[in-house]
Parts: C-alpha cells; sequence; structure tokens
C-alpha cells in the first residue's frame, strides 16, 4: 500500500496538467492532448489532425473524464470545421465515442450549433469555423472557472458536515485537472480542504479495472503535495469498519433528472458502505453534467467495455501479449463483466455539489431548481 506524506500546506505549486490544447501550426490546426494511458510514467502527448483521431483518443481513454470530453468533443467539432471536413458527420462520431458521460454531447452540440448560427447569420465556412472554435474555447474557460466554484462551495459543505477539519476523504477513479479545464470536480474539493490545512488523508482507490486511481489520481495528488494513501477497491469495507473515513467524495459522468448518478463502476458499492457506516457521500459535478432529458438511473445507458481489460493486466515489458496488448491473468476464452459505470440512486446521495451550489437531500425538484440557476 502506497502512503505518501503531505508536504507543507503553504506548498502552492501550479497543479494544473495541460490535458489538451489548440494550436495552429503552418500545416493546419490541430488539438493537442496528453495521452493519459501513458500516466504516470511518462508524458507524451497525441496530435490529432481530423475528429476521427480523436474519437479514436476519446475510445482509448488517451482523453477521458466527463468535463474534459464535453471540451474535447467541442474541439473535434472545430477542428472538423477548420480542416473542411462534414462537420455534422464529425459531430455524430464525436457524440457517440462514449456514450454514458454526457458532457461529450453537450459539448459536441454547442460547437456545432454554433457553427450553423454563423453560415445561418450569412456567414462563409472559415466564419462558421472561427465561430465553432470560439465556443470551444468559451466551454473551456467557463469549465475552468466552475471548477474554482465547485471546489468553494464542497469545501463548505464539508465543513459544514464535519466541523473542525482533519478530513480523512475516500475518493474513486480520477476527478483532478486531468478531467477538466481547471482543477477538477471531487480532487478540486480534497486539494482546496489540502491548501487550507483541512486535509488529514487522501484515500485514493485503485479503481478497477484500468487503475484511474492509481495510475492518475495518485499522480495528481503527489504533484499537489497532498498526504494520500492507495488502496485497493476490496479494501474500502475494512477501511469503513476501521472508522477511517470522514467523506467519499466522487465525481459523475452523467446524473439523471431524479438525481441518479452515473460513475465510473465501483462507486456504487462506496455509496452503499457509506450509508451503513453513516458516512456522507458527496458527488462534485458541474450543472452541465446534469441531464434533465434522463429521467432517472434506469435510463442512463452504461458503456460496456472490453472484456481484456479486465483478463489483461497492461505489461509492456511482458513477453506474451494478448488480444489487447497486455499479459494475460485469466484463461484463454474467459469472458469477462465490464462495464465501466454503475449508477447510485439518490437516496445514497448526501449532496450533489455543482458551480452553483448544492442539493440536500437530493430530489428531482432541488435537482431541477439547482440547474435553473446554473442555465439561466
Amino acid at each position: 500500500m502506497a502512503d505518501q506524506q503531505a508536504q507543507s500546506v503553504e506548498d502552492k505549486r501550479p497543479t494544473g496538467v495541460p490535458v489538451l490544447r489548440w494550436e495552429e501550426p503552418p500545416e493546419g490546426p490541430v488539438l493537442v492532448l496528453l495521452d493519459q494511458t501513458r500516466l504516470p510514467s511518462e508524458e507524451v502527448e497525441l496530435v490529432c489532425t481530423d475528429a476521427s483521431a480523436l474519437v479514436e483518443a476519446i475510445r482509448s481513454l488517451a482523453v477521458r473524464g466527463a468535463p474534459v470530453l464535453g471540451i474535447a468533443g467541442a474541439y473535434g467539432v472545430a477542428l472538423a470545421a477548420a480542416r473542411g471536413f462534414d462537420v455534422d458527420e464529425a459531430a455524430v462520431a464525436l457524440a457517440g465515442a462514449r456514450p454514458t458521460a454526457v458532457n461529450l454531447s453537450l459539448g459536441v452540440r454547442r460547437a456545432q450549433e454554433a457553427y450553423h448560427a454563423a453560415l445561418a447569420r450569412g456567414g462563409d465556412v472559415g466564419e462558421a469555423a472561427a465561430a465553432a472554435l470560439a465556443a470551444a474555447r468559451r466551454l473551456h474557460r467557463e469549465d475552468a472557472e466552475a471548477s474554482v466554484r465547485m471546489a468553494e462551495h464542497g469545501l463548505a459543505l464539508l465543513d459544514e458536515l464535519l466541523p473542525g477539519g482533519g478530513h480523512r476523504i475516500l475518493t474513486h477513479c480520477n476527478t483532478g485537472s486531468l478531467v477538466s479545464g481547471g482543477e477538477g470536480t471531487a480532487f478540486a474539493v480534497a486539494l482546496a480542504a489540502h491548501r487550507q490545512g483541512r486535509l488529514r488523508r487522501l484515500w485514493v482507490d485503485e479503481t478497477r479495472p484500468l487503475l484511474q486511481g492509481a495510475r492518475l489520481t495518485a499522480y495528481e495528488a503527489a504533484r499537489s503535495g497532498m498526504a494520500y494513501t492507495l488502496l485497493t477497491d476490496n479494501a474500502a469495507g475494512s477501511l469503513f469498519a476501521s472508522g477511517d473515513v470522514d467523506a467519499v467524495l466522487i465525481g459523475a459522468d452523467r446524473i439523471a433528472a431524479d438525481g441518479s448518478v452515473a460513475n465510473k463502476v465501483g462507486s456504487y458499492p462506496l455509496a452503499v458502505l457509506a450509508r451503513y457506516h453513516h458516512v456522507p457521500f458527496i458527488v462534485v459535478a458541474p450543472v452541465t453534467t446534469v441531464d434533465l432529458g434522463t429521467a432517472d438511473g434506469a435510463a442512463i445507458e452504461v458503456e460496456q467495455r472490453p472484456g481484456y481489460e479486465v483478463t489483461e493486466v497492461m505489461a509492456p515489458q511482458a513477453q506474451v501479449a494478448g488480444p489487447g496488448g497486455g499479459m494475460p491473468v485469466a484463461p484463454l476464452g474467459t469472458q469477462a463483466y465490464n462495464p465501466a459505470f454503475d449508477v447510485t440512486p439518490p437516496e445514497l446521495v448526501t449532496a450533489i455539489v455543482t458551480e452553483v451550489g448544492a442539493v440536500s437531500p437530493v430530489t428531482a425538484e432541488g435537482l431541477a431548481e439547482l440547474c435553473g440557476k446554473g442555465r439561466v
């Protein structure tokens, strides 16, 4: 079990990672991504020259995390427009790359609508492409600003629920600057607590099967000088039983109108454990992640990932490689159940924190009112 002691809370080094950026070299515009599949061992960038390359990057999880998927989707539409490809065709491909994450389709739609609005006003394709790019950049800025406000609201809620500081927070998957235009969602709250000397320990679920917690959240926590400890997902129960968890903070890929939360698989068991042990279970996400058009959790499409992500481990040095390019850990032909997400019902969620405030208890009425504040 990895254990990282905190550095001084006065350490306020920049922790943001340039997860994506738009560039315009002489040969034409490109979208440059930090390849998250290569972290933490190396920081390697991918250069996407068209929407199809970005679709593959999204599917392979080179870029992932709900808020940043929306930003990437918007830039993808702008890239198709600037490169002279069919914008609507690119938009369909981008929006379908990961079906559970609502932010992706929202970002695609915003850039696509800006493109067509410019054409409708009599602009040429160059002006329409510029409008799509402006929409992507605006979404990027908005997400960075939302991250700051989510951190403020989330920390205020923690202090209300757990007065006195010294928070011991358990998180799942990855919700930091790698998934955001800013410093993230749930991780941003923990980071704010750390900077104010109120974080005693960040418990990091390794997050099977792709280890986003071990590879990415631990990476971000180490960069930020936070006190963190990595644990296997199936050790969470014993951690709760020992009384060492004060709150659970996670992000979300889609929140239904009734408050059901789709997040990385493994989130729902944490909610059940938190309820049994009387520990707050808090979801932190921008209002763009709330999909009022999805009635409830049963209506959320849950992405099914390839079985080899479970039956193999990624080990480039291994001489024996399976169909997915990793080292087999199960007999050949083993079938694997590998949903990317699970859904937590609203009655197990203590609060949903957004950039415009928090809702608790989580109800359809409260969530709709909250979204109204963020979409005026």
